[in-house]
Parts: C-alpha cells; sequence; structure tokens
C-alpha cells in the first residue's frame, strides 16, 4: 500500500478535494461503437438517463464522450471517424440535460479535439479529458491555458489505428514514467497551472495486453511525479485476456459484459497503490469496493 498525497484539483468554477477518499468517474459513452457498452446509450435520453443513474449511485464525476478511442478506431488524426460538429452534436445535448437535473454535478469532457473542450466547457463541463495527453491536436495546450479548468492527462503512444502494429516496450514503467513527467514539463511550458492537472498512465493505450501489469504493480511509484493520479482500468482489453482461462496466452479474450469483478480487482489495486480518481463503467460495484479500500489506507494515515 502507498500513503496518498493530497491536492486540491482546481477546476475554474469549483475545487475538489484529492485524497481523502476515492473519487469515482463514471463512463457516459454517446457513441454507437463504444468498446464497452456497444453504443447502448448512443441516444441522448438514453444517455442522460444512464448519466443520472451513475449519479445516484454515487458517482463523483460523469465523465461524457461522443467519440470512441478504442484499439483500432480511427481517431487523432485528420482523417478521424468523428469530426468536431458530429461529436459536439452527441455530446452537448447530454452536457445540458445533466446540468438542467444536477447543477452541481462535476462534468468532464472525454475529447482530444480542441475545439470540442472549449464548447464543452461553455456548456458546463468543468473538466477535459485528453486521452492524447495534448498531442493530437496541437491547439489543445494553448486552449486548456485559457479554459481555466481541470486537465486530465493521459499517457499515450500513437494512435488506435497504430496500437496492433507498435513495437514492445522494453521498459514499460519507465517509458510510462517518463512519459507522463515530458507531458507535466510540456503543459507547465504551455501554461496549464499545476494545481488544475491530474495525470493517468493510461492503461491499454498503446500498451500490449502484458505491458500493463508492470503498470499495475508499480503505480504506486507515479506519485513521484508530484501530480494526483488517475486510473482507468475498468473493463480493458488486458483483463478480458487473463480471465478467459488461459491467461496472456488466450486466444480470445472474455467480452467486456464479463469483465466486472476483474475491473473491480485492478480498480482496488489501483487505489491502494494511492490513485485519487478511478475512471469506471460499473459505478456502484466500484464506490463499495473504494470504500472498503479507502477504509484500509486511512489506517495507515493515506
Amino acid at each position: 500500500m502507498t500513503k496518498r498525497p493530497r491536492f486540491t484539483w482546481d477546476l475554474g468554477r469549483t475545487k475538489l478535494q484529492l485524497g481523502a477518499r476515492t473519487l469515482v468517474m463514471g463512463v457516459v459513452n454517446v457513441t454507437p461503437d463504444s468498446f464497452s457498452d456497444g453504443g447502448k446509450f448512443y441516444s441522448c435520453d438514453k444517455a442522460v438517463a444512464h448519466a443520472i443513474r451513475l449519479l445516484d449511485e454515487g458517482a463523483d464525476i460523469l465523465d461524457i464522450g461522443g467519440e470512441s478511442t478504442r484499439p483500432g478506431a480511427h481517431a487523432g488524426a485528420a482523417n478521424a471517424a468523428v469530426d468536431a460538429a458530429e461529436e459536439l452534436a452527441r455530446i452537448l445535448p447530454v452536457f445540458e440535460a445533466v446540468k438542467r437535473e444536477r447543477p452541481t454535478a462535476v462534468l468532464s469532457v472525454d475529447t482530444y479535439k480542441s475545439a470540442v473542450a472549449r464548447a464543452a466547457i461553455s456548456a458546463g463541463a468543468d473538466i477535459v479529458n485528453d486521452v492524447s495527453g495534448m498531442t493530437w491536436d496541437p491547439a489543445m495546450s494553448e486552449i486548456l491555458a485559457g479554459l481555466q479548468c481541470g486537465a486530465l492527462l493521459m499517457h499515450t503512444r500513437g494512435r488506435p489505428d497504430e496500437w496492433k502494429a507498435l513495437p514492445e516496450f522494453a521498459d514499460p514503467f519507465g517509458e510510462v514514467h517518463r512519459g507522463l513527467d515530458q507531458l507535466a514539463r510540456d503543459a507547465a511550458r504551455a501554461g496549464i497551472a499545476r494545481n488544475c492537472i491530474v495525470l493517468d498512465p493510461g492503461f491499454g493505450f498503446g500498451k500490449r495486453y502484458e505491458e500493463n501489469y508492470p503498470l499495475l504493480a508499480r503505480f504506486g511509484e507515479l506519485h513521484a511525479l508530484g501530480f494526483p493520479l488517475a486510473a482507468g482500468t475498468s473493463r480493458k482489453s488486458f483483463l478480458g485476456r487473463i480471465i478467459a482461462g488461459e491467461g496472456m496466452h488466450a486466444k480470445e479474450d472474455a467480452p467486456p459484459g464479463e469483465r466486472l469483478h476483474a475491473s473491480v480487482a485492478a480498480a482496488v489495486i489501483t487505489i491502494l497503490a494511492g490513485a485519487h480518481i478511478v475512471r469506471v463503467h460499473d459505478v456502484k460495484e466500484t464506490v463499495e469496493a473504494a470504500r472498503v479500500a479507502d477504509a484500509v489506507l486511512a489506517c495507515q494515515g493515506g
């Protein structure tokens, strides 16, 4: 177990205290092709109902996204499958409706596009969750510096349609640690305030199945970077592979809908290693597990 440092995350309109307990970020995919739910919440009405349900189950933050960055997706390039206009058409009605029903809800926009980030913040989002770590849209760093919002910045390598062809990491943890350190330095140079930043090692993003386990095992060492940490392991393929019956040698992964227990286990591992935020699809189950893990951390002053 790792003693969890405490921070105040400045979101502009509000502030969140990080470290006293785990914050659970619930995922709302307003997409027809999400790896985790296959478009189950693609319509605005269904997405809003799902968002409200996650809040009722205990989500501290909602992360709303309108473009899938699943493995193989055409994302992060000029030929992205979803342009900014389509992405905004999907998510803005959801932001507006959730804010009408729950005005105090803390909302995050899951996007790597600066134009989408800016519009979502205007519509009530408090956080920009950029899975590319500001690398897929060169304008994102400048936009984040000017928005005065929370910035959740993830380590990734390549783009989703390139991941299968990427070479192996020689040192998975070391590469991610150095990459996050560089990302934080780039954010500072761009003028993004330090107390607005949370870092995420990007489980599954440009990492082979087996390369995610060193990140889990050494997650607590990322505190040396000096920033709050988020972890998004929920329903990821590396969990589906390990539970399929033959470990990493399985020919087919267990489907996303069968990864609940593995997802909760992975979340607890990151919490005990000091994760401040866990991003999950199964909120109720993770909230309950996080309460147990937080009680254990409290016994050591974490």
